[in-house]
């Protein structure tokens, strides 16, 4: 399985990838409280575990996910994220990694949907972020595994 936390904002998202992303927040949070027995070293993990309070960090990142699927009217449990006042812009994000993300995820949707040729995400200029990270120049992130698109 595939462990992806979006460093994008999850407006642009499918559906399935919101539900997917939902899920492995979760687990990723579950992670970091130590109540897992796997994902211990997971790579999409290392950000948040070099932020100064990683909990604090996965639940400003939940908040936000749960925020996009409130607007969409989804039905998640609102009770998994306790934080009231999330974070912002604590951790930064390439702008390489961003382009990266941005074309993983219109493959992904194409894959998904094959009448689509061109997804809406590919015509963004300006890219919005999820509110916890903010964008520093440089190649793709170092935990990003097995990129064949790193440089």
């Amino acid at each position: 399985m595939e462990m992806r936390l979006w460093s994008l904002h999850p407006k642009y998202l499918d559906s399935k990838g919101l539900v997917a992303l939902w899920r492995e927040a979760l687990l990723a949070k579950d992670v970091l409280r130590g109540k897992t027995k796997g994902y211990k070293n997971h790579p999409q993990l290392i950000r948040f575990k070099e932020f100064k309070d990683p909990i604090k960090a996965i639940e400003s990142y939940l908040y936000y996910v749960l925020k996009e699927a409130e607007r969409r009217n989804y039905n998640f449990d609102k009770r998994k994220v306790s934080i009231k006042n999330p974070l912002s812009k604590i951790i930064p994000v390439t702008d390489k990694q961003i382009e990266f993300e941005l074309q993983h995820l219109s493959e992904k949707i194409k894959k998904r949907n094959k009448n689509i040729r061109k997804t809406k995400i590919e015509k963004i200029k300006n890219i919005e972020l999820n509110p916890i990270f903010y964008l520093v120049k440089g190649k793709i992130e170092s935990w990003e595994k097995g990129s064949r698109f790193k440089k």
